[in-house]
């Protein structure tokens, strides 16, 4: 069996289209079905669903897919061990949500590039919606969440960790002396909150409708740490993951606290799909992602 053929067919099931696998890989569209079908004819049974322009996996192609990606990975190992000193750049793309992206730099970034310089990171932010989006066109290789328990067959859950959530106020906050927020102290409040519509913030506005009612921040902004020093200088009260709040809170200058009949569920989350040939590189990457951040 041709290694090429093998390493096309991964191409082609990655980008689901034949062109963009000839474009990637250096060969002609031609080049491609001809590899694909002298896979297809090896192998005794089609490997795609042709109709039109759109290429899907049979259901035998998704099986055998798992096996080309091993034995593609396999081979790269190979080569990269026999060439150790000579290793070639590779870029990981990385999407993350824009709270989220300031802990994954400093905690990853310089230990790869003190300990892997050649694995170079392209790092996007984006909303729920628009990540899995990304991994679906394969314009992102790992994708990392912040957002309610993410269930999907189509997903690979690489690592994850369940994050506390509170709101804050500020120390010297009437609110600060008491046990629980209610719903009309929240109504009650200056809010500074994430954008509307982004992992828990959207948390927040969906108890908030169950209940009848929302509430109108006078600030929406992405940074969640800023938000957190604005609410240390009394400007108001935010909704924010415990890592955001941390330091704050045992500094004294906030204190978190807890809303009747409100348990949020936020996860972090590291993700890739499952139809993705996972190279050393971003099996690499996905270690130290899973290993120094989570």
């Amino acid at each position: 069996m041709d290694i090429r053929n093998l390493t096309t067919f991964v191409h082609v099931a990655e980008l689901g289209n034949f062109s963009r696998a000839a474009e990637r890989l250096g060969y002609s569209q031609p080049t491609i079905s001809v590899q694909i079908r002298q896979l297809e004819q090896e192998l005794g049974f089609r490997l795609f669903d042709r109709i039109g322009h759109a290429v899907r996996l049979t259901d035998k192609g998704r099986d055998m897919l798992s096996y080309a990606q091993q034995v593609c990975l396999l081979c790269q190992q190979m080569v990269e061990e026999d060439d150790e000193n000579e290793k070639r750049e590779t870029l990981i793309r990385v999407a993350t949500s824009d709270s989220l992206s300031a802990s994954l730099l400093f905690e990853c970034f310089p230990y790869i590039r003190e300990k892997h310089p050649n694995i170079h990171l392209e790092l996007t932010t984006a909303g729920t919606e628009d990540l899995f989006r990304m991994l679906d066109h394969n314009e992102a290789d790992i994708v990392c969440t912040l957002d309610n328990h993410i269930y999907n067959t189509s997903y690979r859950i690489e690592g994850e960790r369940k994050v506390g959530l509170h709101f804050i106020v500020p120390a010297h906050s009437s609110l600060a002396d008491r046990e629980s927020l209610s719903i009309e102290d929240i109504l009650a409040q200056d809010w500074l909150l994430t954008e509307k519509g982004m992992s828990y913030r959207r948390l927040l506005d969906e108890w908030l409708a169950k209940e009848s009612t929302e509430v109108r921040p006078v600030l929406e902004a992405g940074q969640a740490d800023l938000l957190c020093s604005l609410v240390e200088k009394g400007l108001g009260c935010s909704f924010l993951p415990d890592y955001i709040t941390e330091n704050a809170e045992k500094s004294g200058t906030v204190k978190r606290m807890t809303a009747e009949g409100f348990e949020p569920d936020l996860w972090k989350q590291i993700l890739y799909h499952r139809e993705k040939w996972v190279s050393p590189s971003m099996q690499t990457v996905l270690h130290i992602m899973r290993e120094r951040w989570l």
